[in-house]
């Protein structure tokens, strides 16, 4: 039990109080007798490039490696060890009795057959975890708690991939009850699901996951006895806690400052690859780890493609652009839409379809608060869009199919660790303080439309983070321009330089 390759604490820190079955504990002494993996020696480079007692390298940020953004506190930035304990309590509390939840971390992805795309965590891993690293495993019983199967050390991988995190910084960083090497999990596995009614699982990360093929989970899966750990990890999500309502703040704020600065460029640079370049940049250099997703830079016709990602045309004197942008700051992502002309003017045309947008967003952004739901939100909306439509002209008939031509989206989606977080729970949910939505109206007017030709091929969203509050609602990205002579006084600015 002393070994550095299996540590097991709880509260009462006695390997009997984790009351795991007798069955179990054998398991265990056996694994530990005919494990090929015996304790590495303190001496050895193993297990230098394994141990993580001071927890200076753990592959991730420590408040020792990252003093600027940790507290001793913190698991991840801004996120306390004690908040992800409460995490996980409540999901147990969640979770039936005589189940098992087992949550995968996501896979790495290949670029080609050397090299990796960049690594983004699974985001019910993270939340219950906080650990950013590919590889682990994450199991929770009533009878054990949390518990981590942690990759095995491979030091020619060290050398290539840099340190990573081992069964004591499992213990020690991330606070599991237990944690075993992932080499033990394919005998110790089958003996956690020894009795279990119902395995709940995330079959996003299921398939490349080694559990997958072990013939307990076959067998508990070909006995309908396997569900998606999902339906209770998104209702934990949904509501933010004061710690992540921060950190979307942060998010939402480097977001603004980074189109504003986007938006100043256009003029000078109208072209779809130079404002996409522009505004990764801007949103890295504030403190973004990564994009929330690959920029939607749409110049004239190509804002009517609704995600349009191949940003690779120059765009024309006259033409509005559309950019829907997002950055990631340590797990928490931020997601607006602006639409303007980088010419600084709107002809008249643009400017009544513009305005209709402008006044859809701003009282749909009223109607915000507890107790509504985003699908009366989006109803309102679509009332609103296809009145203003009509008398535009542009709205063939009373036809829902004709409005839905040219705005086939809802008006938002909740948002947090994913840009369309919480997606199995309903949008007809009463919202309630503490869940972040967005609100987009939009209407996209493909080329081939048949309408006047001074119409066709425009597309405009107005694209808002809103936090609902216990009196209503704050808007996260009120500090972005979207009123006319606001946009045009800020493109005036670029032109003044």
């Amino acid at each position: 039990m002393a070994s550095r390759l299996l540590r097991l604490r709880s509260t009462s820190s006695t390997f009997q109080s984790l009351s795991l079955s007798s069955t179990l504990s054998s398991s265990i002494d056996r694994c530990f007798s005919s494990s090929s993996h015996s304790p590495p020696s303190s001496t050895t480079p193993e297990a230098q490039a394994y141990l993580t007692n001071l927890f200076d390298h753990v592959g991730q940020p420590t408040s020792a490696t990252h003093p600027e953004l940790m507290s001793p506190a913190d698991i991840t930035p801004g996120i306390t060890a004690q908040e992800y304990i409460h995490r996980r309590a409540r999901l147990l509390a969640l979770l039936p009795p005589a189940s098992v939840a087992i949550i995968a971390s996501a896979p790495v992805k290949m670029m080609t057959d050397a090299v990796p795309y960049p690594f983004r965590q699974d985001a019910d891993f993270f939340y219950l975890t906080g650990c950013t690293q590919p590889g682990g495993l994450a199991l929770f019983t009533h009878h054990s708690g949390f518990c981590m199967f942690m990759p095995d050390p491979d030091p020619h991988e060290i050398v290539w991939q840099g340190q990573i995190a081992g069964v004591d910084a499992a213990i020690d960083f991330f606070k599991a009850d237990q944690a075993f090497p992932l080499s033990m999990m394919p005998k110790l596995l089958p003996e956690m699901l020894k009795g279990a009614t119902r395995v709940f699982h995330n079959p996003n990360t299921a398939p490349t996951s080694p559990y997958f093929k072990l013939d307990a989970f076959q067998k508990a899966l070909a006995n309908y006895q396997v569900k998606d750990i999902s339906t209770y990890t998104h209702k934990l999500r949904w509501i933010k806690s004061p710690s992540e309502i921060t950190l979307m703040r942060e998010s939402a704020s480097i977001a603004c400052q980074s189109l504003i600065q986007t938006m100043l460029h256009s003029r000078t640079y109208p072209d779809e690859s130079k404002l996409a370049a522009k505004v990764e940049f801007e949103c890295k250099m504030r403190g973004a780890q990564r994009m929330a997703f690959s920029p939607v830079v749409g110049g004239g016709a190509n804002g009517s493609t609704i995600h349009y990602s191949r940003n690779d045309k120059k765009i024309r004197e006259g033409e509005l652009v559309l950019m829907d942008i997002g950055c990631e700051l340590h797990g928490y992502l931020s997601d607006l839409t602006r639409t303007w002309p980088p010419s600084g003017k709107f002809n008249p045309y643009q400017e009544e379809l513009y305005s209709l947008i402008l006044e859809t967003n701003k009282e749909c952004v009223e109607l915000c608060k507890p107790g509504a739901s985003i699908q009366e939100i989006n109803n309102y909306s679509v009332k609103m869009l296809m009145k203003g439509l009509k008398e535009l002209g542009r709205l063939k008939g009373e036809m829902i199919s004709s409005y839905h031509q040219l705005n086939p989206t809802s008006i938002g989606h909740y948002l947090g660790m994913d840009v369309h977080d919480s997606a199995l729970l309903s949008t007809d949910r009463p919202l309630q303080p503490g869940v972040i939505i967005t609100i987009e109206p939009g209407v996209y007017i493909p080329p081939s439309y048949d309408a006047p030709s001074r119409y066709c091929g425009m597309g405009i969203r107005i694209e808002d983070e809103v936090l609902i509050t216990e009196t209503g609602h704050e808007v996260l990205t009120a500090s972005m321009p979207k009123e006319i002579p606001h946009l045009k006084a800020l493109l005036k600015m670029s032109s003044d330089k």
